[in-house]
């Protein structure tokens, strides 16, 4: 008969084993650990520093980086899990060296170290350039539309915030008109006096959802006035850059003065917080990231159907596929043609991809101080702004003009924006054009892909744009990471 192999579940250690001993060579853990040891973590360091030296010892900076990065890298995206994990998971016992941190910990040190985290970005996409792994030859912009911490059954539109104000007044007037015919009958039977506790449930209930409602309600008028006072402003520096024209007439540039200054007033009324000498130049395009503007009328109230979200207000109702409507951000990337590495990485609440294509650009020449050779995205960023913000920083482009075939396609009219559509199509559609374009897909589908679906992040763990934006950075850093690891020994050495 075969002997078995000697297994003893209950037998002791003679001599205690070296957890680096625990995992095979080449583990992705081993990796992590060497990464993080090269990896500036001062600004953590620094905050932690900071605080009162009594109480609780905190746990070291690096082991808590090591056992993010390596959790967001397989997957494994909630603190609890990442705290059950160091108890299970013999990859995670050997990053957090024997420690188990409470889950409360883990997500403080991420909530508070946030920021930091996200410059982490910076440093990998660094670390993969000297691997060669970046190359900029050829850059693909894309996004894609990750669910919020929030239920779209949680927003509510400015007229249907009115209509439930005034349905909830008066039911609660019905209520308490009732409770004080109540109050009287049993006055009159038992005797004056009341005690607090005593107020119905149901009327506690419609007073605090009113309440709410009233809280949001405030808040959405309030970002509908700035709005509003954000885009006279705009107006305003446009008349103003025609008043200075000397080649404009000078009845027209006295004209255009006049309407600035009101539009001025205007805005000040609406938004008495920002400047009101109106001699702040507006931000130049492509300067910074784009944000949803909540829709406004003339006077600076919401729109009847302008929404806002109890939980995440910083979130927006956006269409998934064409089809599926979802509260989510938008969630940006630039990916290298070399080995898919992104870039540059952004989060917005702007819904359309158009705006994204400039500052996205300035992303990838502020992280390596030059342009990428060539960009290319698919038809929801084309417009004649584009493809001029592409010509202003020497950047070749390809972008689709339509999700049809624009072959033989001609103009309706002869304008500036008929002229680049029709430029960009004749572009597209020669041989080299279509070549370049085919492989679009092939650089920045697949990491959306590979976050999606391979490692599960479809909605993001925190609430708001800075937090929202912070999480994003470290999902693509953890890619990089990835593609990093996975990238000839040759390279990695590098």
């Amino acid at each position: 008969m075969k002997s078995y192999r000697p297994w003893s579940p209950e037998q002791s250690f003679l001599l205690p084993p070296s957890p680096l001993e625990w995992l095979p060579e080449g583990h992705l853990a081993y990796f992590i650990l060497e990464t993080v040891r090269t990896l500036e973590l001062g600004a953590i360091e620094s905050a932690i520093q900071k605080k009162d030296a009594r109480g609780e010892r905190p746990y070291a900076p690096s082991m808590m980086v090591a056992l993010l990065l390596y959790a967001y890298c397989v997957g494994v995206f909630s603190s609890r899990r990442i705290a059950r994990a160091t108890y299970e998971d013999v990859a995670f016992r050997v990053l957090s060296g024997g420690c188990q941190p409470h889950f409360t910990t883990i997500n403080q040190f991420r909530l508070d170290h946030r920021q930091a985290l996200a410059d982490l970005f910076v440093q990998v996409l660094q670390l993969c350039k000297k691997a060669g792994l970046v190359k900029l030859g050829h850059v693909a912009i894309d996004g894609t539309k990750v669910e919020a911490n929030a239920s779209k059954h949680k927003a509510m539109s400015y007229k249907r915030m009115q209509e439930e104000a005034q349905r909830l007044q008066g039911e609660i007037d019905a209520l308490l008109a009732k409770a004080d015919a109540a109050d009287s009958k049993d006055d009159e039977q038992y005797g004056a006096g009341r005690a607090p506790e005593d107020l119905p449930k149901e009327l506690q209930r419609r007073e605090t959802r009113l309440q709410k409602i009233l809280e949001a309600k405030a808040a959405l008028e309030a970002e509908a006035a700035q709005a509003r006072a954000d885009e006279l402003r705009d107006l305003a520096a446009g008349q103003r850059e025609k008043a200075a024209d000397e080649a404009v007439d000078p009845a027209e540039r006295k004209r255009a003065a006049t309407r600035a200054a009101q539009s001025d007033e205007k805005a000040n009324a609406l938004d008495p917080e920002k400047p009101k000498d109106g001699d702040d130049d507006p931000p130049s395009a492509g300067s910074e990231l784009p944000r949803h503007r909540m829709p406004a009328t003339e006077e600076g109230k919401p729109t009847p159907k302008a929404q806002r979200n109890f939980t995440d207000p910083d979130s927006r109702i956006m269409q998934k596929n064409g089809r599926t409507v979802v509260q989510a951000y938008n969630a940006q990337i630039a990916a290298d043609s070399e080995s898919q590495v992104i870039v540059a990485a952004a989060v917005t609440n702007q819904p359309p991809d158009s705006e994204h294509l400039a500052p996205m650009l300035d992303l990838v020449q502020g992280h390596f101080g030059t342009s990428p050779g060539l960009v290319t995205a698919d038809a929801g960023y084309f417009s004649a702004g584009n493809v001029a913000a592409c010509e202003t920083r020497k950047v070749p482009a390809l972008i689709a003009v339509s999700r049809e075939s624009t072959k033989d396609k001609k103009p309706t009219r002869d304008t500036p924006a008929s002229k680049a559509r029709q430029a960009m199509a004749t572009k597209l559609g020669t041989v080299q054009g279509r070549a370049t374009y085919a492989r679009r897909k092939a650089i920045v589908e697949p990491p959306f892909g590979q976050i999606k679906q391979a490692r599960g992040f479809r909605r993001f763990s925190f609430r708001g744009q800075a937090s929202v934006s912070a999480e994003w950075s470290l999902v693509c850093l953890t890619h990089n990471l990835l593609k990093l690891f996975r990238a000839p020994r040759k390279a990695r050495k590098a």
